[in-house]
């Protein structure tokens, strides 16, 4: 079962603040509900600078990260 942030609805930065909290927690797979396209580029640059790959699929305005170590 995959772990789940859910930051839609959310202003930047706390989407990125989520993200570090999941990764500070020891998450090494999960995805980031966001719908803002700035938070995706945001959490993309955050995530990759702590060596995780990042993959967005888009659903009408809202996206979903899949977050991998």
């Amino acid at each position: 079962m995959a772990n789940i942030v859910d930051a839609r609805g959310r202003s930047c930065p706390e989407p990125v603040i989520m993200t570090k909290n999941a990764i500070d927690s020891g998450y090494e797979n999960f995805e980031v509900l966001v719908d803002a396209k700035v938070a995706v580029e945001n959490i993309k640059r955050f995530a990759t600078s702590k060596g995780y790959t990042v993959n967005v699929e888009e659903n009408d305005d809202e996206f979903t990260l899949n977050i991998r170590k």
